[in-house]
């Protein structure tokens, strides 16, 4: 786990930290805009933006190199990942929640204002920024009407997905109307017509057999569709249901759970997997964790499991 900074004489604190973060961003931004150019000729880069003059590339991934100061390295590592090429053919989605002590994302009337720190929201859009798409299920959407932007870090706003397969969310919901980003309501091909309706046409992604006969998303059917659009690092937000359904049909490389030192007690809760009967059947993965504030960070990688 990172350190204290209020005891660890190796944390650099004040400007120091502070500049080398703000210049460590925008290698991680042009690493990622190298990422969504790969297909075609690589994009002509500038000095100032150049990924190698302050991290390299080994095995596909990105990695610091210098002499950064730690406050670098903890802002680098549970994002260089998303920035590493992806297979041809394949998506890399990472999840991300946000919860109590407890395991809740909410209270039990749905409140989630505030339930993380100001460092945590940051981080959330550090995410957004470095993928192709940023994705919410329904109930998200209705609860939060959230903008789904990059408004509080420089870079690119992602193409806001909303998973919607009973159209349940009103087309007036901010990201149908603000123009701020490209925007796609994600229904079964069967309701194209009805979504179209409902939020334009350009607005609608209709895949087929996207639900199955039980009525569940089909995550890799879906995720097909949006790579068809160029969408092929999606960043899973929210909420509690639609992440645990991602992992629990194994498409998730990564999970980023920030938990912030609060106990809401009976809520909405987060991760929900189905049961197990033995400690050694549960899902054990790599994981490692950094201060956020007063919030901790934790980066499970999913790969192997």
């Amino acid at each position: 786990m990172s350190a204290d900074p209020s005891t660890d004489p190796n944390v650099l604190l004040g400007p120091t930290a502070a500049a080398a973060c703000e210049a460590l961003w925008p290698l991680l931004l042009q690493a990622a805009h190298w990422r969504r150019h790969r297909r075609g000729t690589p994009p002509r880069l500038t000095a100032a933006h150049d990924p190698r003059l302050g991290m390299h590339q080994h095995d596909g991934l990105w990695q610091l190199h210098g002499a950064w100061p730690t406050a670098a390295h903890e802002l680098a590592g549970p994002l260089l990942p998303l920035v590493a090429d992806v297979p041809a053919g394949t998506s890399r989605v990472v999840g991300q929640l946000g919860q109590s002590l407890d395991g809740q994302v909410a209270t039990e009337a749905g409140d989630s204002g505030a339930l993380n720190g100001p460092e945590a929201l940051t981080h959330l859009h550090r995410l957004r920024a470095l993928c192709d798409a940023v994705l919410v299920g329904t109930g998200t959407a209705v609860a939060d009407n959230p903008r789904l932007t990059t408004r509080r870090v420089s870079g690119p706003h992602p193409t806001r997905v909303v998973l919607d397969v009973r159209l349940r969310v009103p087309g007036e919901a901010g990201v149908f109307t603000d123009g701020q980003a490209p925007t796609l309501l994600v229904c079964d091909a069967r309701d194209r017509a009805r979504a179209a309706e409902r939020v334009g046409d350009e607005q609608v992604l209709a895949v087929a057999d996207l639900v199955d006969p039980a009525g569940d998303v089909v995550w890799p059917v879906l995720l097909a569709a949006l790579r068809e659009r160029g969408l092929t690092t999606v960043l899973v937000e929210g909420g509690g249901v639609t992440v645990s359904r991602c992992l629990a049909q194994g498409v998730l490389d990564r999970l980023h759970l920030m938990v912030t030192p609060v106990l809401i007690g009976q809520g909405k809760p987060g991760v929900q997997l189905p049961p197990v009967q033995r400690m050694a059947e549960c899902l054990r993965p790599r994981a490692r964790a950094y201060r956020l504030g007063g919030d901790v960070l934790w980066d499970l990688d999913l790969r192997d499991h």
